[in-house]
């Protein structure tokens, strides 16, 4: 992940050449996605998943997910 501001207009340009701006935000999200858990992941504060098995989850009074 990068700040959109530090990529290059030679390389937005490039992106533009090949991608439709629906496409690009798809990219994005779809980076975004796959990058958000690589911090709790190397903190070693990751919640355990077991493969087939449900994820509890919880809430609390304003709707904010309770570890």
């Amino acid at each position: 992940m990068t700040m959109p501001a530090s990529i290059p207009i030679e390389l937005v340009t490039r992106l533009r050449t090949y991608y439709s701006q629906q496409q690009l935000v798809e990219l994005s999200l779809d980076v975004m996605k796959w990058n958000a858990q690589k911090v709790p992941v190397a903190l070693g504060t990751d919640d355990w998943i077991n493969p087939g098995e449900l994820s509890d989850l919880a809430f609390d009074a304003d709707g904010r997910w309770i570890r």
